[in-house]
C-alpha cells in the first residue's frame, strides 16, 4: 500500500512538472494492482452523446465499469490509470478525483491519468456536454446525484487496486484494427462499396498499442493480470436508449472471455474525426469489439503463437501540464445577443450561457487550460525503442496529432492517447479549422464555446508534447 506523505502535496497540482517518486521500494521488479467498480446507472437517466435523443435511458445492454491500475516501478515511481465506460469527464470532476486520489495516496498530478472511452450509450456526466441537452429539474438531480457517487467510487477503486500491489513483469507492443473510417472523407453509406474497391480517403491511425502486466510467477503464456489498449476510433455504433460501453465494451469484455482473470482497460486514441462504419446495430458493435479483441490478443500472443511483445524494465517518467489554449476570439455581448435567438438551439443555449457569466460579472476566457501528459516507459533505458512513451491529451482530438506526434519522434515507440482528464471539446487540427465543419466549429458549442479555437492551438500542443517527450521543435 502507498504510505501517507508526512509534508502536503503541492497546493497548485495542475501545474506540476515531471514526477520521479523517490519512494524506498522491497522488490527489484514492478508492482501492480487493479481493481474494477461497475458504474451503470441504477436510474433512467439522461443519455449523453446524441442531442437529439428525447427521453432518458430505457435499459441496459451491458454494464458500464470503471477500473484501475495502481503501478509501481523498481526505483518506486508510481502511477495510476483510471479508464471508464463513460463518453467524458469535465475539468471539475478531474480536479475532484485527481486531487483526492493525489491527497490519499501522497502523489502529485502526473502521475494520475483518468481516461474515458467516450461511449455514446452512456449517462450525462457532471458538466460535459451539458448544453447539448434539454431536460427537466428530475434529471438535473439524477445527474447530479450520478456524478457525486461516480467521484466517490473512482477514488475508491484506486484504493482497492492500491491495496492489491504484488510483484509483476510489463510488456508492450502494437496490433491492428482496421474498422476506424475517416467520416470527414467518406460518406456513411458509401463505406461498405468504398472499403470493398480499396477507395476509403483520408487519414486514419489503425495502431492498437497494448501494455500487458503479467504477475511476476507467471510466464506470458498464462493469462495477465491486466491489458491496457487503446484505438483511435469514436464508440458510436450504438444510438438506443439502452446502456452500453459500445464496440469499446464489447472489446474488453471478450480479451477477458477469452483471457480468464484478466482485467481489459481501454484507452480511447486521437479517434475526433474516426467512425466505425458501417454501424447502429449490436451486432457490429460486437463485431468490431470482437475484431479490436483480436487486434489485441494477436499481440499479447495467447495459445503457442509466437510473442511479439517488449519487456519493459527500465524505470518511469511522467509529467502534466495544462497550458493556455487559444481561441481565435472573444464573443462581444452584441455577438451573443444575436446568437441567443437562433435557430439552432445548441447554440442558442451556449450563447445564453455565456451572457448569464457576463451578467455575473465574469470574464469569457480567451484561452483553456488544456490538460496535457505524459507517461515513459523504459524511460531510464538508453535504447528509446525498449520502452513506450504514451501521450494523453484532453478532449475530442482528432487523428492528425496521433500521426503527427509519431512521426515527429520516430526513435521512440509513441502511443497517443485522448479524451482524458478533461473532455473538454474537439480538438482540431490546423488543418481541420481551415477546413471547418462539425469537428472545426460546428461543434464548439456544444462545449461552451463560440468560437474555433486559434490556428496555433495545434503548435502549442505539439510543442509541450515534445518538451514533455525531451525532445525539441520548431515552430512551423
Amino acid at each position: 500500500m502507498f504510505l501517507r506523505a508526512s509534508m502536503p502535496i503541492v497546493l497548485f497540482f495542475a501545474l506540476v512538472g515531471t514526477s520521479r517518486t523517490e519512494t524506498p521500494h522491497d522488490n527489484n521488479s514492478w508492482q501492480a494492482g487493479v481493481a474494477r467498480v461497475n458504474v451503470t446507472p441504477t436510474q433512467s437517466m439522461w443519455m449523453s452523446g446524441y442531442g437529439a435523443r428525447d427521453r432518458p435511458a430505457e435499459g441496459k445492454l451491458a454494464d458500464l465499469w470503471a477500473k484501475a491500475l495502481v503501478l509501481v516501478d523498481p526505483q518506486g515511481n508510481r502511477a495510476v490509470l483510471v479508464t471508464m465506460d463513460l463518453i467524458g469527464i469535465d475539468r471539475a470532476l478531474s480536479q475532484r478525483v485527481s486531487a483526492e486520489i493525489a491527497k490519499k495516496r501522497s502523489l502529485d498530478r502526473a502521475q494520475i491519468a483518468l481516461c474515458t472511452s467516450h461511449t455514446h450509450t452512456g449517462p450525462v456526466v457532471g458538466e460535459n456536454l451539458r448544453l447539448m441537452y434539454f431536460y427537466d429539474e428530475r434529471q438535473q438531480t439524477l445527474i447530479r446525484g450520478y456524478t457525486a457517487d461516480l467521484e466517490k467510487k473512482l477514488v475508491a477503486v484506486v484504493d482497492e487496486a492500491a491495496d492489491k500491489l504484488a510483484p509483476v513483469s510489463l510488456r508492450w507492443g502494437r496490433g491492428k484494427a482496421e474498422f476506424a473510417v475517416n467520416r470527414r472523407n467518406n460518406p456513411e453509406a458509401q463505406v461498405p462499396a468504398l472499403r470493398e474497391q480499396g477507395n476509403l480517403r483520408g487519414p486514419v491511425d489503425h495502431d492498437a498499442p497494448v501494455l500487458a502486466v503479467y504477475a511476476a510467477d507467471d510466464d506470458t503464456k498464462k493469462s495477465p493480470l491486466a491489458v491496457v489498449f487503446g484505438y483511435a476510433c469514436h464508440a458510436t455504433v450504438l444510438s438506443s436508449y439502452e446502456w452500453s460501453g459500445d464496440w469499446p465494451g464489447f472489446a474488453q469484455e471478450e480479451i477477458e472471455r477469452r483471457l480468464p482473470g484478466t482485467t481489459a482497460m481501454f484507452v480511447a486514441g486521437c479517434g475526433g474525426d474516426q467512425n466505425p462504419l458501417p454501424r447502429r446495430s449490436v451486432e457490429l458493435a460486437k463485431k468490431y469489439g470482437a475484431e479490436m479483441a483480436d487486434a489485441v490478443l494477436e499481440v499479447v500472443a495467447m495459445q503457442g503463437k509466437s510473442t511479439s511483445m517488449t519487456p519493459i524494465v527500465d524505470g518511469f517518467a511522467c509529467d502534466y501540464r495544462e497550458i493556455d489554449l487559444p481561441l481565435a476570439k472573444v464573443p462581444t455581448r452584441e455577438e451573443l445577443e444575436q446568437t441567443a435567438g437562433s435557430s439552432n438551439r445548441i447554440d442558442a443555449a451556449c450563447a445564453k450561457h455565456l451572457l448569464a457569466k457576463l451578467d455575473r460579472g465574469e470574464k469569457i476566457a480567451a484561452t483553456y487550460p488544456y490538460p496535457i501528459q505524459t507517461w515513459r516507459f523504459g524511460d531510464n533505458h538508453v535504447d528509446k525503442k525498449a520502452g513506450v512513451s504514451i501521450v494523453i491529451l484532453g478532449g475530442e482530438v482528432v487523428v492528425d496529432y496521433a500521426l503527427r506526434i509519431k512521426a515527429e519522434m520516430p526513435d521512440r515507440n509513441v502511443w497517443v492517447a485522448a479524451y482524458a482528464n478533461d473532455v473538454v471539446a474537439y480538438i482540431p487540427s490546423r488543418r481541420i479549422l481551415q477546413e471547418g465543419g462539425y469537428e472545426g466549429i460546428g461543434a464548439q458549442s456544444e462545449y461552451g464555446f463560440l468560437s474555433p479555437w486559434s490556428p496555433d492551438a495545434e503548435q502549442n500542443i505539439i510543442e509541450e508534447v515534445r518538451r514533455q517527450s525531451g525532445a525539441t521543435t520548431k515552430r512551423k
